[in-house]
């Protein structure tokens, strides 16, 4: 997954992609809850919010190692988050939260904040190995820091 990521100076890219990253910013902060009025204000069009804002991440100076958010859908079956903690587990990450929703057509809606500090093994192997995991589909890398 991270193949597909280069690392870009802004000052190439279009300032609509700065203005994606204030609007996110703006509804992660809580300064505002609805997307409309955020996107208004910083005079950029839903579509283009939607289009850009899971494809577009900021560097962070955080201390105390790196972390990620990842979501995913989980079968509804006993034992399937299970496997996945498992092999967040022996990747050497550390859970550092996990919301997940009621299931609907026997799918859950999962997303996890993991701290990536102690990863022994590289990210991308990671994800495949959470993708592999029985039970488990649709698992996307959020956000990076």
């Amino acid at each position: 997954m991270l193949e597909n990521y280069l690392i870009v100076h802004k000052s190439i890219l279009p300032e609509y992609y700065e203005t994606v990253l204030a609007v996110r910013r703006k509804l992660e902060s809580g300064q505002t809850r609805d997307v409309s009025q955020a996107c208004r204000e910083a005079g950029i069009s839903r579509s283009t919010y939607y289009k850009y804002k899971d494809f577009i991440f900021e560097p962070s100076d955080m201390e105390g190692g790196r972390r990620a958010v990842l979501s995913m859908l989980l079968d509804h079956e006993a034992g399937v988050l299970s496997a996945l903690l498992q092999c967040i587990s022996g990747a050497g990450a550390s859970v550092l939260t996990i919301d997940q929703s009621l299931p609907i057509h026997e799918k859950a809606s999962v997303t996890i904040a993991l701290d990536l500090g102690g990863m022994t093994v590289p990210l991308q192997q990671l994800l495949e190995g959470i993708g592999a995991v029985p039970g488990v589909e649709n698992t996307r890398l959020i956000a990076i820091e």
